[in-house]
């Protein structure tokens, strides 16, 4: 079986509070593109393996995608294993959900490769424990606005055309978590706008608590984030903590005019042209 996992962007990201237990109380509107990592998984008798391709992700033991799997068939009547191939092509700590989106893809994958002991709910809860971007790639939408840890999601529609920059700089999203300062009001800024269904009209509605303090911090990340606007974009963010920045533009022909502008400007950044999708891509059989 194979499945894509897309990366994500944040349009809407708020940090609310710090609850006890360390966790963050979020509000974010998330979308994923199609700009994917690949996962191929083939059912054996008994046991889990890993194998990563295309980055270092450190200890097998540690990645969201064993641990996803190692999650369904502690949870569930499954008997049996599988062997997980995963080609990584979304940079890992740059704000695009690449990790949590591999767990989600796979959570959804095995749950079809094994008779889907599991409903969509169940899944999202096990998911929360894996991460708060980690509810929505198990979900499978294409757009939601999630809030609490990401376990409360409600489908949404939103379409864009995105310019990603991909700026190699790599932002641990723990670090970015201490370093913020959450207003004392977080219903200031930008608001959602009140019909949901559609999400119309992002610079008025767009923001991410994390902006000032990345931006302190990186201050090329503050002059990219202002190149981008300047090519005329209708809104551009951070996407989650960063470090990738992104544009959105409402046709194919104005993002790619702008990405090309925006290339000759930072030639060390990489840039490249996605849109949103719909819902995120189902698992396929191989034969």
């Amino acid at each position: 079986m194979l499945i894509k996992a897309p990366a994500k962007i944040n349009s809407l990201l708020r940090v609310l509070i710090k609850e006890t237990s360390g966790y963050h109380q979020i509000e974010t509107v998330l979308s994923a593109v199609n700009f994917y990592d690949e996962i191929q998984l083939t059912p054996n008798d008994s046991k889990l393996s890993l194998e990563v391709y295309g980055a270092e992700l450190g200890p097998t033991e540690d990645n969201l995608v064993y641990k996803a799997a190692k999650m369904f068939f502690a949870r569930s009547d499954v008997d049996g294993g599988v062997d997980i191939k995963l080609s990584k092509r979304i940079p890992a700590k740059a704000g695009l959900g690449g990790g949590s989106s591999d767990a989600g893809a796979t959570m959804r994958a095995l749950n079809l490769m094994f008779g889907v002991p599991f409903s969509s709910k169940e899944l999202i809860e096990m998911a929360t424990q894996l991460g708060s971007d980690v509810p929505f790639f198990a979900s499978g939408l294409g757009t939601a606005l999630a809030w609490g840890r990401g376990e409360r999601l409600i489908p949404t529609k939103f379409q864009s055309h995105v310019v990603l920059a991909l700026t190699s700089i790599p932002i641990e999203t723990a670090k970015a978590y201490e370093a913020l300062r959450i207003p004392r009001k977080t219903n200031s800024g930008p608001t959602m706008p009140k019909k949901i269904n559609c999400l119309e009209k992002p610079n008025l509605w767009s923001s991410n608590h994390f902006e000032p303090e990345i931006f302190r911090q990186f201050p090329d990340l503050g002059q990219l984030h202002k190149a981008i606007l300047a090519t005329g974009a209708l809104a551009a963010r951070l996407s989650g903590s960063g470090g990738t920045l992104f544009g959105l533009f409402p046709n194919q022909t104005r993002a790619r005019r702008a990405c090309d502008d925006l290339a000759k400007s930072w030639p060390h950044v990489q840039f490249r042209v996605v849109k949103t999708l719909n819902n995120q891509p189902d698992p396929s059989v191989l034969v």
